[in-house]
């Protein structure tokens, strides 16, 4: 592992050229940006499904409502691989990707109160600004003010904090971009959490843990054992008429189709949690959701509010309440992340973390 190097420079507000996701240059001035770059060790994905590359790249210091964080341990979501592997829009590289981190203030930017430097965090892909309609009401954990997107930039200003040593922009990844010694956040995207809690357990509730709530199978359905039913028609018989809440967690517009037939006519509900190929479409017949009455819905971050129910889910972890040892089955040194996308893929882990200094 090669040792962060600091130097101080300012960043000057000239213009830089950018791609979009169709493939056009735009052109966009960064803010200004005061204070020590940071070299640091990234794992780079710069082609879709190729080895991420380790290598040295420079991390821009934070701008006005910014936080750089240095990065503890990461652990890899299945959606991480999903965009490595993409090679359409909203696919973009070079990249750093990475969503669910732990780390620890370096430095803060403007008008930043919440959090100071020393601080221990967990990065968000979703937006918590406590200001926005949306963020005040209890119905929603959507941020209008910075609402979730797919775009590689910062969230308020479209530029990058991360370039290669030859100068070449970096892109991020959901906002976080944790597979780098370094990063840099919106404090919207920031959570402030107990030290103490074990970092290779906290870093899963940046992502999958939050999404859902863990549960007992006491059936269990295999579609190569259905003969010549779907799953949908035997569920339906072994629930007398249907379920009332079918999860779709694989993110496949077909399995989103077999859960909403598996829901119960009058009260069922399907819930939407995995993320299918971009432009997946679903298809119901309008007779069909007039007539049974059932309801389908997505959840983005399983509903929670980041500041809010981060830290009470951690206490219930504290409590032996919310179990999640078991679903750390690997952990890898930040050198062999390959090696977690490759466990990941194969099938063989639930969760595996990377640690950056090990």
């Amino acid at each position: 592992m090669v040792s962060s190097l600091v130097r101080t420079e300012e960043i000057k507000g000239t213009e830089e050229t950018r791609w979009d996701f169709v493939g056009k240059a735009t052109t966009g001035k960064p803010n200004l940006l005061k204070g020590p770059k940071v070299e640091d060790v990234a794992a780079v994905s710069r082609q879709p499904g190729e080895p991420l590359v380790i290598e040295e790249i420079t991390v821009a210091p934070p701008g006005a409502y910014e936080v750089r964080i240095r990065i503890i341990c990461t652990s890899l979501c299945y959606s991480d691989i999903t965009f490595w592997k993409l090679k359409v829009p909203p696919a973009c590289f070079p990249r750093i990707l990475g969503h669910e981190a732990i780390g620890v203030v370096e430095s803060v930017g403007e008008n930043v109160e919440e959090v100071k430097e020393g601080d221990t965090v967990i990065p968000t892909f979703m937006a918590d600004c406590g200001d926005c309609v949306d963020c005040r009401s209890k119905k929603s954990n959507l941020c209008s003010k910075l609402p979730f997107a797919l775009k590689p930039w910062m969230p308020r200003n479209d530029t990058t904090r991360f370039t290669d040593l030859n100068g070449e922009p970096l892109y991020h990844f959901l906002f976080v971009s944790s597979f780098s010694e370094y990063t840099v956040l919106d404090v919207a995207h920031v959570v402030k959490i107990d030290p103490a809690i074990p970092p290779n357990r906290a870093c899963l509730l940046s992502c999958g843990v939050s999404t859902g709530q863990r549960f007992g199978v006491t059936e269990f359905v295999d579609s190569s054992s259905c003969g010549d039913k779907s799953v949908s028609q035997v569920i339906n018989e072994m629930t007398g008429g249907g379920a009332d809440y079918c999860f779709e967690c694989v993110g496949l517009s077909s399995l989103v189709e077999e859960a909403y037939a598996s829901c119960r006519k009058g009260w069922g509900k399907t819930i939407v949690l995995g993320v299918d190929r971009p432009g997946a479409q679903l298809n119901f017949s309008s007779f069909e959701v007039l007539h049974t009455g059932k309801t389908i819905t997505g959840s983005l971050f399983g509903g929670i509010k980041a500041k809010s129910d981060i830290p009470i889910l951690l206490k219930r972890y504290v409590d032996k309440e919310l179990h999640l040892d078991e679903f750390v089955t690997h952990e890898v040194k930040f050198e062999d992340i390959n090696k977690a996308f490759n466990l990941l893929i194969e099938g063989k882990c639930i969760r595996c973390v990377i640690w950056m200094d090990k």
